[in-house]
C-alpha cells in the first residue's frame, strides 16, 4: 500500500518547482510560501501575492502552525470564508469545508461572538469537523475555548483578544486540536464587495486542461443593503403582468440579503436557507435548481444541530427559477421569502404562484453562479 506523503517528504522532492515570481500581464506576483500540497497530496503547490501589496490573504500572519503547513484547499477555504464575512458590519462567522460553507451566521443585536460561531458550526456540525473557520471581528477567549472543543483545521480572524493564543496553544487540555492553525488575516476591508470595486488583481483565473487561461472579473454584487431589495415583477402572454404582493418582515429582509451574500461563495447550482441570522442549510453543486432546494431541505432534516425550524425561513437562489416547482418545493418546507434573479420566460408564472403560496419574492439584479 502506498504511503501518504508528509509535508517534509513531499517538499523535499518538490521545493523549487515554482519560480520566486511570476508576471501575468502587467502584474507581478511574488512567491509567499510552498504549500503542504495542492488539492491532493500528489500535487505540488505554492502561493503568490501581488508584489508590494499585503491583502487580506496575501498579508496574513501565521500565529500558530499545525503539524504541517497550509494546503491549497486550506487557502481556498480561507479565501471563500473571508469572502462571506467581508459583507457584514456585525459579527459574522463562516465555517468552510471543501470550498463550500457548511454554515454561516451573522450576529443579531447584542449577540456574542461565541453564539454566532455556534450557529455557524451547528448548521451542519458533522460537516464542520475539520473545517476552516473565519471571523470578521476580534476573537475572544470564550469563543476560542468553544472552538477547541471540536476538531478544526484553521481559524482566521483579524485580531485576537489577550490570552486567546494561550488557549489555542494549550495542546494538553485540548488534545484533539493541538495541531490547529491560527491565522491573523490582513485587512478584510481590502476585499471588494460590490460591482465596480474590483481591481485587476481581483480578477479570477481558470486554467483549462491544455493550459489555456480564462480571466474574468471577480464575482461581486450590486445589492448594497435591504433598501435595494425589489419585489419581483414580470409579464408574459400566459399570465399578463404579475408583481409580488407578499411583504417580508424586516428581519427576513436582512436574512435575504445575508443569504444572497453567502450564496456568492456557494458552488452552483446553490441555494441558502436562512433564519434569524443563521444558515439553516446550504444546497450546493446540483445540476438543477429544484435539486439544490431538495438537497438543502434534506440536509436540514438530517444534519442540522440547532433547535430551529424551516417555518418562516428565507432562501436565496443563485439563478432564476425556470418553473414554479422551485418555489413550490421551498414553500412546502416552510420558506416564506425568497430572493433570486429574474431571467426565465416563466418569471410571471413563478411570481403568480409565489403570491398564491404566500411567499414574498424579490428579484436580484444579477445572477451569481460560482462554478468553482
Amino acid at each position: 500500500m502506498a504511503k501518504e506523503l508528509t509535508r517534509d517528504s513531499y517538499l523535499s522532492k518538490h521545493v523549487g518547482d515554482f519560480p520566486a515570481e511570476i508576471t501575468i500581464g502587467a502584474k507581478r506576483y511574488v512567491k509567499v510560501d510552498d504549500l503542504r500540497y495542492g488539492t491532493n497530496p500528489h500535487q505540488s503547490a505554492c502561493y503568490y501575492r501581488p508584489e508590494g501589496e499585503a491583502g487580506a490573504i496575501g498579508g496574513m500572519e501565521i500565529m500558530k502552525n499545525g503539524k504541517s503547513g497550509l494546503s491549497q484547499t486550506n487557502l481556498e477555504d480561507i479565501s471563500y470564508a473571508l469572502n462571506i464575512v467581508k459583507f457584514f458590519d456585525r459579527a459574522a462567522c463562516a465555517v468552510m469545508k471543501h470550498v463550500n460553507p457548511s454554515g454561516a451566521a451573522v450576529g443579531l443585536p447584542g449577540e456574542s461572538v461565541k453564539s454566532v460561531y455556534l450557529k455557524a458550526r451547528d448548521a451542519d456540525a458533522r460537516a464542520a469537523f475539520g473545517s476552516v473557520v473565519a471571523f470578521n471581528t476580534e476573537l475572544d477567549a470564550e469563543t476560542a475555548r468553544e472552538i477547541m472543543g471540536t476538531f478544526v483545521e484553521c481559524v482566521v480572524a483579524p485580531s485576537f483578544a489577550p490570552g486567546v493564543l494561550d488557549i489555542f496553544n494549550d495542546g494538553e487540555t485540548y488534545k484533539l486540536n493541538k495541531h490547529i492553525r491560527i491565522i491573523r488575516c490582513g485587512a478584510i476591508s481590502t476585499l471588494p464587495r460590490y460591482v465596480g470595486e474590483g481591481k485587476p488583481e481581483h480578477n479570477t483565473m481558470k486554467v483549462l486542461a491544455d493550459g489555456s487561461l480564462v480571466v474574468a472579473q471577480p464575482l461581486l454584487t450590486s445589492l448594497h443593503g435591504v433598501e435595494d431589495l425589489v419585489p419581483a415583477e414580470a409579464e408574459n402572454k400566459r399570465c399578463g403582468f404579475q408583481k409580488s404582493t407578499v411583504e417580508a418582515t424586516e428581519q427576513q429582509k436582512h436574512d435575504l440579503l445575508a443569504a444572497w451574500y453567502i450564496n456568492l461563495s456557494v458552488r452552483s447550482n446553490g441555494v441558502v436557507i436562512m433564519k434569524d441570522g443563521q444558515t439553516l442549510s446550504v444546497g450546493t453543486g446540483e445540476q438543477d435548481r429544484v435539486g439544490a432546494i431538495e438537497q438543502a431541505i434534506a440536509k436540514f432534516s438530517q444534519k442540522y444541530s440547532g433547535t430551529g425550524v424551516l417555518q418562516d425561513s428565507v432562501m436565496s437562489s443563485d439563478g432564476f427559477f425556470p418553473f414554479e416547482d422551485g418555489v413550490e418545493t421551498a414553500a412546502k418546507a416552510g420558506v416564506t421569502a425568497i430572493i433570486a434573479p429574474s431571467g426565465s420566460l416563466r418569471d410571471a408564472d413563478v411570481i403568480k404562484r409565489a403570491n398564491e403560496l404566500g411567499v414574498a419574492l424579490y428579484h436580484a439584479p444579477e445572477r451569481i453562479f460560482s462554478h468553482h
